[in-house]
């Protein structure tokens, strides 16, 4: 075959002008696109002219935002002040609450140490006029049993009646001491129990009896109550275990300390009738 035989092409037809024109347009569409996006990127990368705008604080809003700060900023501090306020209130309260509290206390311990004062004032007064009083009947009593001692003893009745003698200085110390205090215990001078009124009654005649109330109901005769003489020791109880004496005066009267409610006193038999009596002198 011939070089210069006919070769069949192997080209496609020829498109129409239409598709052409077409294609020359899409292409030419995106060649723009890529040209635009190349454009767009940072190598040639041109200064923005654009500018955007943003909302501007004018000096109204500004002047509201720093007012309304500032208002905030007092209510802060006028809270915090009556915060303040309120506490030390409180603490005057609590202060003036306790001073009048302490005011009260002193007040009333004032008030009670005067009249303890004023109460002891008195009772030392009405003591130093019962001394007076008894050491006036004692000089008085012994005065009369010294004058009696003088006489004549046989031409003395012998009724129950009279006192003379010891005895007689027996009746006149116990008769003196009625009005002192009761106490467990008790010798004298001002406060007694009942055997220590009767031991220190004893002990002006010259007698020493036994301390006890037990002891002093055996400490001499028994004798009947129905003939009892002033002087007689007189007993509640059973003799040798008796707890309680007195000393028979005479008239059918005793003197004795009795307890703490009564202190010392006289009373009749009827008042208190003893168990027995003993006859020392």
């Amino acid at each position: 075959m011939s070089h210069t035989a006919h070769i069949p092409s192997h080209r496609k037809p020829r498109q129409r002008a239409s598709k052409s024109a077409l294609r020359a347009g899409v292409a030419g569409g995106f060649l723009s696109t890529i040209a635009v996006a190349g454009a767009a990127g940072p190598a040639q990368a041109e200064p923005v002219t654009q500018t955007i705008e943003m909302p501007t604080i004018t000096d109204g809003l500004s002047t509201a935002v720093a007012a309304s700060a500032q208002a905030t900023q007092q209510v802060a501090l006028d809270l915090e002040t009556r915060a303040s306020e309120d506490a030390a209130a409180e603490k005057a309260a609590k202060t003036a609450k306790k001073a009048h509290a302490e005011a009260v206390r002193e007040a009333e311990a004032k008030k009670k140490a005067a009249a303890a004062a004023k109460a002891k004032a008195k009772a030392e007064a009405e003591e130093r006029a019962e001394r007076a009083s008894r050491t006036a009947e004692r000089t008085t009593l012994s005065a009369s049993s010294g004058s009696s001692d003088s006489g004549s003893t046989a031409s003395a009745p012998s009724s129950s009646s009279n006192v003379s003698g010891s005895a007689a200085s027996i009746v006149a110390f116990a008769k003196a001491q009625v009005g002192d205090a009761y106490v467990s215990g008790g010798t004298g001078p001002n406060a007694w129990d009942c055997s220590g009124l009767v031991q220190a009654a004893y002990r002006t005649a010259g007698i020493d009896l036994p301390r006890v109330s037990q002891s002093q109901s055996t400490a001499g005769t028994q004798v009947s109550l129905d003939n009892l003489q002033p002087g007689d020791i007189l007993y509640w109880g059973g003799a040798g275990s008796a707890y309680h004496v007195a000393i028979y005066v005479g008239g059918g009267e005793f003197v004795g300390a009795q307890n703490s409610s009564t202190g010392t006193v006289q009373r009749s038999l009827d008042y208190d009738r003893p168990t027995g009596a003993v006859r020392v002198l």
